[in-house]
């Protein structure tokens, strides 16, 4: 496949143009409608944080943001919107939980294009101009960008490197550069790879299953600028839920058979179910499928420390916070 071009700048113009056959090309008039959701438990002060910065685009086309309130009582938000800007509030009507709450919002949104934002992260005001500029291009249906990791102790860049992402590559790898918060995709897209699942235990592991199937539709481009702030607080979700991990993890691989063509990815999925199954105190468990991670992969990186947590040398919450603070996950 020939090397999709890297982002363009933000665009100056009221269209877009798109390819209609080989060397040709169409204006297609105003820029596309952007529906943005928001998926929220409502943390006051970091919720109209986010939404002033998804209002606050330079994006000169219709921006809808939707804030899905998940299962909490409905607030409404106090922040202008300008012109071209619509601001909706509304109940997640779908199952509890973030996978919920963003098919909730897709479900209301009414853009031709669609992305989400989490609660407590900004996009900076190029993200949407610079994502729209790439997805002119009719073979991307889907396109990431860089973030900047932003929290106690940790303001670091995590830029990519390439141009798109593709399925085999995520496969190998979850990449957390291609990040929910950073990605704009079109609504046919959007339909073609299926809404986030809804069944995922825990909603662990989500936003993974729903890329790998984004990604098998054609591969993922990446502005190559950091152009969303991610608040990396150092915790996570999941600390301790470490019975939600692995079945999730497992449920994530009978789900993918893809997945075992990759022997390093399913390694990094088995050696995560590994170290749960070790944090969680079911070492038994934890050594036989140690070996099973051996097999597939000898150099997996999780094999030195979820050893350390079966000799009791060291615990499960202790590994991740460790990570954590050098803004990578276990």
């Amino acid at each position: 496949m020939a090397d999709l071009p890297a982002c363009p700048p933000p665009a100056t113009s009221g269209t877009v143009t798109r390819s209609s056959g080989p060397g040709a090309a169409e204006a297609v008039g105003v820029y596309p409608p952007v529906s943005v959701i928001v998926a929220t438990l409502d943390r006051p002060g970091l919720l109209e944080r986010t939404v002033a910065g998804i209002l606050g685009q330079n994006y000169p086309g219709t921006i809808e943001c939707l804030v899905v309130y998940d299962h909490v009582p409905v607030r409404e938000l106090d922040l202008p919107t300008g012109p071209n800007r619509t601001l909706k509030v509304i109940a997640n009507a779908r199952r509890p939980g973030l996978p919920g709450g963003r098919n909730s919002g897709v479900d209301a949104a009414t853009g031709e294009l669609l992305a989400f934002c989490d609660d407590d992260d900004v996009w900076l005001p190029a993200k949407l101009s610079r994502q729209v500029a790439r997805l002119a291009d009719p073979a991307v249906g889907a396109v990431s960008c860089g973030l900047r990791l932003r929290g106690p102790g940790i303001d670091a860049e995590r830029v990519l490197d390439r141009s798109w992402v593709t399925f085999d590559e995520l496969l190998r790898d979850r990449i957390m550069e291609v990040h929910s918060s950073t990605i704009l995709i079109r609504r046919s897209t959007w339909s073609a790879a299926g809404e986030v699942d809804e069944e995922i235990p825990g909603g662990y592991s989500e936003d993974y299953d729903w890329l790998l199937r984004v990604a098998a539709q054609a591969p993922i481009a990446v502005c190559p600028q950091a152009l969303v702030i991610v608040d990396w607080h150092g915790g996570s979700f999941y600390f301790g839920r470490w019975t939600t991990v692995v079945e999730a993890q497992r449920y994530l691989i009978r789900k993918h058979p893809a997945l075992a063509s990759s022997r390093a990815g399913l390694a990094r999925i088995r050696g995560q179910i590994a170290f749960a199954l070790a944090s969680g105190g079911r070492r038994t468990e934890a050594v036989r499928e140690l070996a099973a991670v051996l097999r597939l992969n000898p150099a997996e990186v999780r094999v030195p420390v979820t050893v350390l947590v079966i000799l009791g040398l060291v615990t499960g919450e202790r590994v991740l916070r460790m990570a954590q603070k050098r803004g990578r996950g276990v």
